[in-house]
């Protein structure tokens, strides 16, 4: 199950560019205003080698009434919610009363907490972290989130703490690993308990029924399957409820621990932002996708038009996904979806061989060559397997740096074609030689030395 690490200060420390930092994105609204952030932004560490999901919070303030008060109480929450918690400082300013109290309050959880300096460019690191020591939170780790000076002793001091890494469900022990995702009341357990032939999950109509992950393992043609309801995921600013703001951080666990995600969209109604937010976090973990279009025996030929185009418009980055009409109420289409998600495994946990692989980067090369960059012509040179669920391809060659997204997309939907790879997404990753005499100075010997001094002074005598 994926750790989770939690950043809290007070306002205008640097947590939301922190967290921008960490997950490469700016999914964080980011400003020289205190108090901007009001509620938890989730997102995935994209830096380091341990996966982990990074939870941005608002400012905590000590004259909290109203909204902010709320937003105290979201951090609140995260708290609970994290293995991990990034306790930032603004070094400039120095130690404040506010900085004592949260710092009091952390010692009471008994998690591991990381006091973490920001804003420390420009400035002596060393005198300005002085009084943080006084907190009792250990040595505090000097870093710019601007910057990103210090990160990779930050997340070596939490990769320290984190606890032990769980394996994800495999083939030895739950079979293929199948969550169920989407917004409330959709009929997400309506599906569960269709594709097991009993009422193993409570059905109400009422929105957020299932409150948690369930995780039920079972066997389908002597094979072995572990198929997770989770609870909906809805937008921020409707999670009202404490117990319900715990269902985000559960989903985005089970989705990590699966192998095909059906996404069930209430093709009723129409496609969503949220939809569209929430399918994003599913391709960003990299699993094999099922669209599945549930209610649609209601609909009427307009309708089923209309889904068709928003389909097109909205989820346009899902080319790959199977899209699939059902009705969980009444079963139809539901048998199809072993066969579907079979294929889609199969696809997810390719085996794939060097020379293949290098092969069809040769095709791919021979029939649309890589553009030049200054006079010289990108090569890439051979590729190999670099990962599973998702397919992961290594490529090297000589500056792929350089190589622009719309090639690296052109290849992408060339290898997934070659392969026959259906509804899962394949990651390229591009490695070029390092040359390991870069920035390091020729020493020259004595008689080198000496050398030169003569060519020097018979050059100054020529003159």
């Amino acid at each position: 199950m994926l750790p989770v690490i939690a950043l809290v200060g007070r306002p205008n420390v640097g947590k939301s560019t922190l967290f921008n930092y960490l997950t490469r994105s700016r999914e964080a609204l980011v400003a020289d205003f205190p108090g901007l952030t009001r509620d938890r932004q989730y997102g995935r560490l994209k830096h380091g080698d341990r996966p982990c999901l990074i939870v941005d919070t608002g400012g905590i303030a000590d004259d909290a009434e109203g909204i902010e008060n709320l937003a105290r109480k979201q951090v609140q929450i995260a708290l609970e919610e994290a293995d991990i918690v990034f306790f930032m400082v603004d070094a400039r300013e120095g130690l404040s009363a506010s900085d004592k109290v949260i710092a009091d309050t952390l010692r009471k959880l008994a998690k591991p907490v990381v006091l973490v300096t920001n804003k420390v460019d420009g400035i002596d690191a060393g005198t300005a972290m002085n009084d943080f020591y006084s907190l009792g939170l250990g040595e505090p780790i000097a870093c710019s989130a601007s910057h990103g000076r210090g990160i990779p002793e930050l997340l070596e001091r939490a990769n320290e703490l984190l606890p032990p890494d769980k394996e994800a469900v495999d083939d030895n022990q739950g079979g293929i690993g199948i969550a169920v995702v989407g917004r409330p009341n959709v009929g997400k357990s309506t599906l569960v308990n269709r594709l097991l032939g009993e009422e193993r999950v409570i059905v109400f109509d009422e929105p957020g029924t299932t409150r948690d992950s369930i995780y039920i393992p079972f066997e389908r043609n002597g094979k072995r399957f572990t198929l997770v309801d989770t609870a909906g995921m809805r937008r921020r600013s409707k999670v009202s409820e404490t117990i319900e703001k715990f269902s985000i951080i559960k989903s985005l666990q089970a989705i990590e621990k699966s192998h095909v995600v059906i996404y069930l969209i209430d093709a009723s109604e129409a496609i969503t932002d949220q939809d569209a937010h929430l399918l994003g976090l599913v391709l960003e973990a990299g699993r094999a996708l099922i669209i599945g279009l549930n209610k649609w025996d209601g609909l009427s030929v307009d309708q089923k038009a209309n889904i068709h185009r928003q389909l097109d418009i909205k989820l346009s980055f899902l080319e790959f996904a199977e899209k699939h009409p059902i009705s969980a109420l009444h079963g139809s289409g539901v048998g199809k979806l072993f066969d579907v998600v079979h294929t889609l495994y199969d696809s997810a946990m390719v085996n794939m061989s060097t020379p293949m692989l290098t092969r069809i980067l040769k095709e791919a090369t021979d029939a649309h060559q890589p553009p030049l960059v200054g006079n010289r012509r990108i090569k890439l040179k051979y590729a190999h397997q670099g990962g599973r669920n998702p397919p992961v391809v290594i490529i090297h060659g000589t500056q792929t740096d350089a190589l622009p997204i719309s090639y690296k997309r052109y290849l992408t939907n060339y290898f997934r074609t070659k392969l026959h790879l259906s509804g899962t997404p394949i990651r390229l990753e591009f490695k070029s030689p390092t040359n390991p005499f870069q920035g390091q100075k020729n020493k020259l010997s004595d008689r080198q030395v000496e050398k030169r001094k003569r060519l020097i002074r018979r050059r100054k005598t020529k003159e």
